[in-house]
């Protein structure tokens, strides 16, 4: 047997096997012993059928046990509720009818688009806005699972005083003694810390604050913070800039450890922009697409997306940006360093298309990554004239203000006896940063702090005061894009706890106590705006989601000072490097109690309710450890216990780890999970990101871990279509002559015939699926879905009715990701049908494949019979154990039926929505349009890679999709005709495959920033 590390080994056995070669994990990749030992350890329940074979009397047996079993979990009641009638109606309000308001969600400082749907006046579910640019319409997993951080009944009910209940009123009284201390040392000794923001009115509060009070100070601290960027302009324009893209005009995209499609500012335009340039439309139509090429530190969704991918550690992206330079005759070659082969390949090739689609192209470097990598890009993107087109500069968005310092300069002066009173501002510092402890202990000794956030957090627990934040759904404010738009945040509901607005705040600290939030706001914006035609402004600001006309500048800031030589990177140093994350699902914590995203699968471990050390293969063999074993991160005086996860595509001499675990106070869902990465973090200043010289040693403890990548396999199947755009070039119709793409005309079964009726379908671009999983979000947001719990998930019953698939090709050093949405298929041939002995899920006329809950007695043979492994069997009453915690029972769809405990439930193309549209179009007389009826999966998706509609309408979308060579059919061969199709994944990996220029005849990406559709 192979083992993890034994690459030639496993190349061969690849070549061996049958199917088309795609892996999920390194147990399957090497087929070695840790395989069945994962069903031991995490599927306890299914590891005697691997370990020995079942007899018939067995077998009877079983299945005898689970139908009685299942009977009885199928009669179980739901909980009892109350209903009561309106006394009076509200104005606007008609029952049963939704209600769309527009709004911002802001995410580590920069606002996006949200339109979000009211039931009642009850927040239920929130859609991107069309109109506003940094959603288009789309959303992220975090505008999804905003309204369950809404509900969350272990939010903040009230203001404390050292612990204990007090008012807004004793706050307020203490507040006003501190400003007559502070007015007679203008304000010495106050200092105020705040998250980065993007509010232009709070920005104009804290300058009127500081204005009263000349001598406090203000500080900023975001874990995510973009300084690297920012001090990287610097030091070639002489001033700060952000740097935006607009990667629709880029034929060629080269990112150096640059997660533009989940990781930065912008990323939901980012994803759109890079998609249609590489739909499967504009391929069949045009032969044409972009080439992307990815160096990066640790997978990434980019690098998941590239045609070229090349992993290097983290301390080496320097030297290989400095290499592109010189190979573009920016810089000179001896600076480069040494690379590997691998990656002077990629290199020239990289190079050769940049020069070739100069004015065309762009280069984006990470966030992460240090300031004079950033300075090179600006001068490589500059030569090569893509500024101005592709790359844009732009004011800064969320930088704070020229006074504001960091969090270590506050530490520091608050050891030094120069801080009197302390007001935190939307952050958490006790938590999310190494100087943590420090921090906490200084806090305490302080005669007046205060803490203004959502929870009675780390830092709330070392504050005099806490004063509870209203959630941004319950309150007035404003906030900008990524590109400087801004737009004007407003309540979709009363107040659910006795919480303060942020404006509400701090214009108390300012001594304004008279004036509520919606009033400041207004103010601001009426002096901006001036008072003529003001309220049919403010009303048109506020229907629309934008502030029209209020995007920053682009800016044209010319180069100076010459090329700064990058310092080596270094061959080889003692231990490992340590490269330190924001958690694709938690983020830096904040969100660690949404048990929405706790349960998603992160998008390339599969990983739920925890994070771990992501390692090479090599390197796990190397230490002798698997996934799920303890390793000991050491460095200094610092020492952290961390899972080890083998991870394809790190790099060797590399580990990766995540922050946003280890909270003690969280909340009843993230309070103990994972453990705390912060304290390996870097001080302030430097790369704060990338520790050298971690010690790593295994402990021989283990811990479960929680992943969902071996549930519902379908293995040794031909699942994820891809070839390269050369072959399609040469063969467009090569799908077409595939005979398992082709259903076999013989059936027992007479077809139905929807030619008189609508037949629902839908079709999945595999070129456009950036592997998000906002899909899975919106799902359940709009489905009700419940969450299980770490222990479920062990046990192989988590809920979610679409799932993102990830397979790997190619090898565990530098693989090749794919990313499969699956949800139900609709087949007409469905098998689940068949079996059912109740009829409880049948065919209607427009080809759905629905659940009658009321019938469903639990038996799960249709779930058996499904090949596709898409139905989920409700096994405990999840939904009313989450319901008793108080307020997260609004949060439930009203159009969706809530399922008790025992019953199959499924994906159903959103029926409600398409019940919805067909009323409305029985009303007006009319049929339904296409482009009508908007799946929730497909609503949210950021790339529009899923399309939805009538199959027997020729010009709606999904027919036309349908009729695409790409076109093909999940498991084909087994005749079920689902109604669920795909596109295949089309690469365009350039010279290592035959490949032509993206360049070559390509008039798509034009400077003006038209794409094919």
């Amino acid at each position: 047997m192979a083992t993890n590390g034994d690459i030639d080994a496993i190349r061969a056995q690849l070549a061996g096997r049958n199917g088309d070669g795609l892996w999920k994990s390194l147990e399957e990749l090497s087929q070695s012993p840790q395989f069945p030992a994962f069903l031991e350890r995490d599927l306890p329940r299914l590891a005697p059928l691997w370990r020995a074979p079942v007899n018939r009397r067995d077998a009877l047996r079983l299945i005898g046990a689970s139908l009685a079993l299942s009977g009885l979990a199928g009669c179980g009641r739901p909980p009892p509720e109350r209903i009561l009638p309106y006394v009076e109606q509200p104005e606007r309000v008609v029952p049963g009818k939704p209600l769309f308001y527009a709004t911002s969600l802001t995410h580590a400082g920069y606002a996006r688009g949200a339109l979000v749907e009211t039931h009642m006046g009850r927040p239920t579910k929130v859609e991107g806005n069309p109109a506003h640019p940094a959603s288009l319409g789309a959303t992220d997993i975090f505008m999804q699972a905003a309204v369950l951080d809404l509900y969350d009944p272990d939010r903040s009910p009230a203001v404390r005083r050292h612990g204990s209940i007090s008012t807004w009123t004793v706050f307020l009284a203490e507040v006003a003694d501190l400003r007559a201390r502070l007015r007679r040392v203008d304000g010495a000794g106050l200092r105020i810390l705040t998250g980065a923001h993007s509010s232009p009115t709070l920005a104009a509060q804290l300058g009127a604050l500081s204005a009263q009070f000349p001598e406090a100070r203000r500080h900023v601290h975001e874990p995510g913070a973009r300084d690297a960027p920012r001090r990287g302009a610097r030091s070639v324009f002489g001033q700060a800039f952000d740097t935006i893209y607009r990667l629709d005009r880029a034929r060629v995209i080269v990112s150096l450890d640059g997660d533009f499609l989940a990781g930065m500012p912008g990323c939901l335009a980012y994803a759109r922009q890079f998609a249609d340039l590489r739909r499967a439309a504009r391929i069949a139509d045009a032969g044409r697409m972009s080439r992307l090429y990815a160096a990066e530190a640790t997978p990434t969704l980019t690098g998941a997306m590239a045609d070229r991918r090349i992993g290097l550690p983290a301390r080496s992206i320097g030297a290989l940006a400095h290499a592109l330079a010189a190979e573009l005759g920016i810089a000179s070659p001896a600076a480069a360093g040494t690379l590997p082969e691998a990656a002077r390949s990629w290199l020239r090739d990289a190079a050769r298309d940049l020069l070739a689609n100069a004015g065309a192209a762009a280069v984006i470097p990470g966030d992460q990554q240090p300031p004079a990598v950033h300075a090179l890009v600006q001068r490589i993107n500059e030569r090569l004239g893509n500024t101005g087109r592709a790359v844009l500069h732009i004011d800064t968005v969320a930088a704070p203000a020229d006074r504001a310092g960091t969090l270590a300069e506050l530490v520091e002066d608050m050891a030094a006896g120069q801080v009197t009173a302390l007001v935190v501002l939307d952050c958490n510092p006790a938590y999310t940063s190494p100087l943590a402890p420090e921090l906490a202990r200084l806090l305490d000794r302080l005669p007046f702090s205060a803490h203004f956030g959502l929870y009675v957090d780390e830092t709330a627990r070392h504050c005099a005061w806490h004063v509870p934040a209203r959630h941004e759904l319950e309150s007035w404010s404003d906030a900008r894009a990524y590109d400087g738009t801004a737009s004007l945040v407003q309540p979709l509901i009363t107040p659910l706890y006795a919480g303060v607005d942020r404006l509400g705040f701090v214009a108390a600290l300012a001594g304004e106590l008279e004036t509520g939030a919606h009033d400041i706001l207004q103010r601001y914006w009426r002096t901006r705006r001036g008072a003529g035609g003001f309220e049919r402004w403010w009303r048109s600001s506020l229907e629309r989601g934008v502030i029209e006309g209020s995007a920053f500048a682009i800016r044209s800031p010319a180069l100076r000072g010459a090329v700064e030589e990058l310092p080596p990177s270094p061959e080889s140093s003692a231990g490992y490097e340590l490269q330190v994350r924001l958690d694709p699902g938690v983020w830096d914590g904040r969100y660690a109690n949404n048990a929405w995203l706790q349960e998603l699968p992160k998008p390339l471990t599969k990983l739920t309710w925890d994070n771990a050390a992501m390692l090479a293969p090599a390197d796990a063999a190397a230490l002798g450890v698997a996934r799920g074993d303890l390793l000991l991160l050491k460095i200094g005086d610092t020492a952290v216990e961390a899972p080890a996860w083998p991870l394809p595509g790190q790099p060797r001499g590399s580990i990766a780890v995540h922050l946003g675990y280890g909270r003690t106070q969280a909340g009843g869902i993230g309070s103990g999970r994972g453990f705390d990465a912060y304290p390996l973090l870097a001080p302030d200043g430097g790369v704060p990101w990338l520790r050298e010289g971690i010690t790593v040693q295994a402990t021989g403890r283990r811990m479960p871990l929680a992943t969902t990548q071996h549930h519902h396999d379908m293995e040794g199947r031909d699942l994820v279509r891809r070839m390269t755009l050369e072959a399609f070039r040469r063969d467009p119709r090569q799908l077409e002559q595939d005979a398992t793409a082709q259903p076999p005309a013989e059936s027992l079964y007479p077809p139905y015939d929807y030619s008189d009726n609508r037949a629902w379908a839908m079709v999945i671009d595999l070129n456009a699926c950036i592997g998000c999983s906002a899909c899975v979000v919106a799902c359940q947001a709009e489905n009700s879905s419940p969450v299980v719990g770490k222990h479920e998930v062990l046990r192989g019953h988590e809920m979610h009715w679409l799932r993102v698939d990830r397979y790997y090709e190619g090898t565990a050093d530098e693989p090749r990701t794919l990313f499969q949405p699956v949800p139900c298929m609709h087949c007409e041939k469905a098998p689940c049908e068949y079996v059912c002995p109740v009829g409880a899920t049948v065919h209607d006329s427009e080809g759905l494949n629905v659940m009658v809950y009321n019938r469903c007695i639990g038996t799960r043979d249709c779930s058996q019979n499904c090949p596709y492994k898409v139905r989920r069997f409700n096994w405990l009453d999840y939904t009313y154990d989450q319901e008793r915690r108080g307020t997260l029972a609004a949060l439930r769809n009203p159009d969706v039926s809530v399922r008790s405990r025992g019953v199959m439930e499924k994906c159903t193309y959103c029926v409600q929505r398409i019940s919805a549209a067909r009323i409305d179009a029985k009303k007006e007389g009319r049929p339904i349009g296409d482009g009508e009826v908007v799946t929730a999966c497909q609503g949210a998706c950021p790339t529009r890679a899923i399309v939805f509609g009538d199959r027997n309408d020729p010009g709606s979308g999904v027919a036309r999709a349908r009729a695409n060579p790409l076109n093909y059919t999940l498991l084909a061969e087994l005749n079920t005709r689902p109604r669920t199709t795909y596109l295949a994944r089309v690469r365009n990996p350039g010279s290592d495959a035959g490949g032509a220029s993206p360049a070559d005849g390509d008039d798509g990406a034009t400077g003006d920033g038209d794409a094919d559709e």
